[in-house]
């Protein structure tokens, strides 16, 4: 039997790739968005998330952003 899903294929570096899976394990069972971990590089998620997962990355860059002293 074939199982078909609706998703987005991710293909980002391993860091950004481990930030995903981080957030979304740390989401509760009901909003979990990865279908399936393909490779270090690779993602399958929800295709309803896009918007939500690049908000997290925006969120995390900008604090995670150096800013030199003026």
């Amino acid at each position: 039997m074939v199982h078909a899903a609706k998703g987005i294929f991710i293909s980002c570096d391993i860091p950004m790739a481990q930030f995903i899976i981080n957030y979304n394990a740390s989401l509760p069972q009901s909003q979990k968005f990865i279908i399936h971990v393909l490779d270090g590089t690779h993602l399958f998620v929800s295709s309803n998330v896009d918007g939500m997962i690049r908000s997290a990355i925006q969120e995390f860059r900008e604090k995670n952003t150096y800013e030199k002293p003026a």
